[in-house]
């Protein structure tokens, strides 16, 4: 990640030449403070790119879920419990480990806010931490409903089987308008870092 055009200016007033001199000389900074402390955009983006490793395998988890919910959908029209079942126990088993590396990559862009970094990362990165918390409330939707599907699915059963039904395509949609609201505040976050690289450009 590059680095913004706003940096930490630090600036030490010296009492005189003569003793700047023989600071500069011997490598003892004696009563020489640097005043603030120093710029941690560079390290903080280092953290990110740790991060970054953590959300490439959520994404595949993503895309191996999706392909998981149109099957998951045609086991339901078809009332085949077996298939239910066995689809909403592995759905149930990718999103926890997909919950597993979000929280890790959480943690990450936390940490990485918590440095002395610029504003306009600042703000960047408080944007992907939004898009990233809205994508797992999503996929605990999405997860709650593959449980109820997993455990309380019987199309035996109409006043049960169309209860979980109705659950499952309710937390479905929240689902889809979580994801949509994570992509809103992803591609904000892309269009700040463009309008930051252009700034540089300047």
């Amino acid at each position: 990640m590059k680095q913004a055009s706003r940096q930490i200016v630090l600036v030490t007033i010296v009492a005189g030449l003569a003793c700047f001199m023989a600071c500069r000389s011997s490598n003892n900074t004696g009563g020489f403070e640097i005043l603030g402390p120093a710029d941690e955009t560079d390290n903080a983006g280092k953290i990110i790119l740790e991060a970054n490793v953590d959300l490439k395998k959520i994404k595949v988890l993503y895309e191996d879920n999706e392909n998981k919910r149109q099957q998951l959908k045609t086991a339901l029209e078809t009332n085949n419990t077996v298939e239910v079942k066995k689809i909403s126990d592995s759905v149930v088993l990718i999103i926890n480990e997909g919950f597993d590396f979000g929280k890790a990559a959480v943690d990450k862009i936390q940490e990485a806010q918590g440095m002395n970094i610029n504003d306009d990362y600042r703000e960047y990165l408080s944007m992907k931490e939004s898009a990233l918390m809205k994508q797992m409330a999503a996929f605990e939707e999405y997860r709650q409903a593959a449980r109820t599907l997993r455990d309380n699915y019987d199309p035996k059963n109409t006043q049960n089987r169309d209860k979980v039904k109705v659950d499952f395509d309710t937390r479905s949609d929240k689902y889809q308008k979580l994801m949509e609201e994570a992509r809103s505040f992803s591609n904000q976050a892309n269009e700040l870092y463009k309008d930051t690289l252009k700034k540089q450009k300047q």
